[in-house]
């Protein structure tokens, strides 16, 4: 379908102008829609995920569906609180007025879904943004052609069609949506796209939240169960066949426990998928040909393949791979894999990983396996990522009370649960004073005297350590001197 895209943005923003998404009650309408949405569809979703992923019932439903319905869920118990205003804090010259944060939506927002999590991607920035009051158009990821065709089919019939508009659509379509004029731009993807997107935006002065990737790293640390490590990074790896943004990029860990890893990863990846991972029914596929020939070229380009590397083109298959003696230079860890390879790169210690991490751009997520607290630590308080798990990997996702999001080149801003309402409001500061006291208020009004700048300064000061009201309560009640000798220096 051709669209005229000004025309679609100017409906919308008629739709928002109307005032009724600012409306609880419509808000909460849109969520149980939404409920009935996932819960009416579940099985045409599961089936459109297969064929675009062959991705697993249980993936299906434990990442994207379920996940994302739980994020509904919670906007239905939760968004007339969020609703309200938030009080701050006053100081002596504000004490008799009102003084609180609105949260209030932005207006037509422009959410762009990602391809390797298509329902979760689009559908949980699309309600948490119109749990926030604002009008959505979701351009789903072209990528994942039967999710987003689906997609494209089932939302008109359960959301509010004015205020909620589906489209589809490759480069070209996108690059003529993005010339429009949004008040808010949520991107899911990769950084060069993520450019494009911050680039159109700048022209409308549009504020945007770009949710990246990167290479995110995993140190072991020697005094790890190398089984329950083992266990857990090959979950998070080779889950949706590593297409997944916060996925174990790659290992870091010293010499002597090497072995004993890539022992038990093997071990592990037999137990999950068999002996031929090709037949499992719970291993997916590389979504398309072009995906397929760059991770293909990954394997055959440095490093040693110690399990797997086994591809199949006719069926976008790779195997479960792990490999070893890979170097800093190599293209497996120059880019983000983003496929289900996972290689194992040596360190003299946790200072040499600092280091390694360090000097790349700030990736997504950071993982440590350890038992010791003082590596833990180490680590936490020497690096910078958008979330650190320890001892787990992608869990944190699992916790919507805390904000997912990147920072540097893995991204921007965060969502999830609350933080998805306020990624989607604007925060207007409120003061409404009274019309009293005006005996006061010209303490501030010209002429100056050096009496009111002495009462000015006296009213504006705050103490270290005592907030706004410390210099009255010392006035009030003065402190004991100290029995302390001063110093002379």
């Amino acid at each position: 379908m051709a669209y005229n895209y000004s025309e679609l943005v100017a409906e919308v923003r008629k739709a928002y102008n109307s005032g009724r998404t600012q409306k609880s009650a419509w808000r909460l309408e849109q969520a149980r829609n939404m409920l009935d949405l996932l819960d009416n569809e579940e099985e045409r979703l599961c089936e459109a995920l297969y064929k675009d992923l062959k991705k697993s019932r249980m993936e299906s439903l434990g990442m994207e569906i379920k996940f994302t319905r739980n994020e509904v869920v919670e906007i239905l118990n939760d968004v007339e609180t969020w609703m309200q205003p938030q009080k701050v804090s006053r100081n002596l010259v504000t004490v008799a007025d009102s003084a609180y944060i609105r949260y209030e939506p932005l207006g037509v927002v422009l959410v762009m879904g990602a391809w390797n999590y298509p329902v979760q991607l689009s559908l949980l920035p699309l309600i948490g943004a119109i749990g926030a009051g604002n009008c959505v158009i979701l351009k789903p990821s072209e990528i994942s052609t039967h999710t987003a065709a689906l997609l494209e089919e089932i939302i008109p019939k359960y959301m509010d069609k004015d205020c909620v508009r589906v489209l589809n659509g490759g480069i070209p379509e996108t690059t003529a949506l993005l010339k429009e004029r949004f008040d808010k731009i949520f991107y899911t993807g990769n950084s060069a796209v993520g450019k494009i997107v911050m680039e159109a935006a700048a022209k409308h002065l549009t504020p945007v939240t770009l949710e990246l990737g990167g290479k995110s790293p995993v140190f072991v640390d020697a005094s790890s169960d190398l089984n329950l490590a083992a266990r857990r990074i090959c979950w998070g790896k080779f889950s949706n066949v590593g297409q997944t943004c916060v996925a174990p990029d790659y290992v870091m860990c010293v010499p002597d426990i090497q072995d004993q890893l890539v022992a038990e990863l093997k071990k592990t990846i037999t137990e999950f998928y068999g002996e031929n991972a090709q037949e499992s029914p719970d291993y997916g596929r590389i979504i398309n040909e072009r995906h397929f020939g760059r991770v293909k070229a990954l394997i055959e380009k440095g490093g040693t393949v110690v399990h797997g590397g086994r591809c199949d083109e006719g069926d976008k298959f790779i195997e479960p791979t792990v490999m070893t003696n890979v170097k800093p230079t190599d293209p497996v860890m120059q880019e983000e894999i983003f496929g289900p390879i996972l290689p194992i790169m040596t360190v003299e210690g946790v200072q040499e990983a600092i280091q390694f991490i360090r000097s790349r751009e700030k990736p997504l997520a950071l993982y440590v396996f350890s038992k010791d607290s003082k590596v833990t630590n180490e680590i936490i308080e020497n690096t910078s990522s958008g979330a650190i798990t320890v001892n787990d990997v992608i869990f944190h996702m699992a916790l919507s009370s805390l904000p997912f999001g990147g920072v540097g080149y893995s991204g921007m801003g965060a969502y999830h649960g609350k933080h998805t309402f306020e990624c989607f409001s604007h925060h207007r500061a409120m003061m409404i004073r009274p019309q009293a006291m005006e005996s006061i208020n010209i303490l501030r009004c010209p002429p100056y005297s050096d009496t009111k700048i002495s009462w000015l300064n006296w009213a504006l000061k705050v103490n270290e350590r005592k907030g706004v009201f410390g210099h009255v309560k010392s006035w009030l009640w003065p402190a004991k001197k100290s029995s302390r000798p001063t110093s002379t220096s």
